[in-house]
């Protein structure tokens, strides 16, 4: 069997098993609690996947300076499930036990994904595909496109800010005393620059003696490039006394803070 690695992954199609998620998707199905749930997305997050594919070898022609070189290259073609309303869907494999289930794949080229490579293709608005299913013919799971979305946006918040907030502390929100009029005329210009980000709200956040604006987006693509672009916009309109926090509106936290708030911003349809 041929077989074919994304990147990051350098463990063969064989040797994928995920018994930890297998067991906390059982338990769930039997039990869904915060708590269940909870720990099957963290094995989600955690756990490597197989996709059946078709690799095609491709010719392309590269030029440069006038002079034109024909390269060799590859193209992934995913195989997809269909749903009755036509809905596309990956599907993932926790182990190749489960990927024969699917008929005519006991000969399909196989690649390794994970969940941050899989969010990013369900992402892309050319795929055409509205989530993922995890072993749709044994005990499945499926998550559609916004909850992808929800679960990579919090994870990579979390990432990028390891060291915001410390545990167990004190975290208030509320509105700025005097609002930021110049600061918040300067991101509305940007935001209208920026196709990506659909609604920002503006708000006030004391933790750990330090006072900063809040600002939560909804946003979709790159969070780093997203919310570094905001910072750098902001930082004319900071001080020592206050900086600014940028957080996706799928956090928690971030949800509880804008409440019953209006937007400040939201993108002209």
């Amino acid at each position: 069997m041929s077989e074919m690695k994304m990147e990051n992954s350098r463990v063969p199609a064989e040797k994928i098993f995920n018994p930890d998620l297998k067991e906390a998707i059982v338990t769930m199905q039997e039990d869904n609690s915060k708590e269940n749930v909870d720990k099957m997305i963290t094995e989600v997050v955690k756990a490597k996947f197989i996709l059946p594919a078709k690799v095609v070898p491709t010719t392309q022609a590269v030029t440069e300076n006038g002079q034109t070189v024909m390269k060799q290259a590859t193209q992934v073609q995913f195989r997809l499930l269909e749903n009755q309303k036509k809905e596309k869907f990956f599907g993932l494999f926790t182990d190749t036990e489960e990927l024969f289930k699917w008929q005519d794949t006991q000969n399909a080229q196989k690649v390794v994904t994970d969940f941050d490579s899989i969010s990013q293709m369900v992402m892309d608005p050319h795929s055409g595909v509205v989530g993922f299913v995890i072993n749709p013919f044994g005990k499945s799971v499926t998550f559609p496109k916004p909850m992808i979305i929800s679960i990579k946006q919090q994870k990579d918040f979390n990432t990028l800010n390891k060291d915001l907030f410390k545990p167990g502390e004190q975290i208030k929100i509320g509105e700025p005393k005097d609002y930021p009029i110049d600061l918040m005329a300067t991101l509305i210009n940007h935001f209208s620059t920026e196709p990506n980000v659909n609604v920002a709200f503006l708000r006030m956040m004391e933790h750990s003696d330090k006072k900063s604006f809040l600002v939560v987006v909804d946003f979709i693509g790159d969070m780093k490039k997203i919310f570094d672009a905001i910072k750098e916009t902001a930082q004319p309109y900071l001080t020592e006394d206050v900086d600014i926090v940028v957080m996706p509106v799928t956090m928690d936290l971030a949800r509880n803070a804008i409440n019953g708030v209006e937007p400040f911003y939201r993108k002209e349809q």
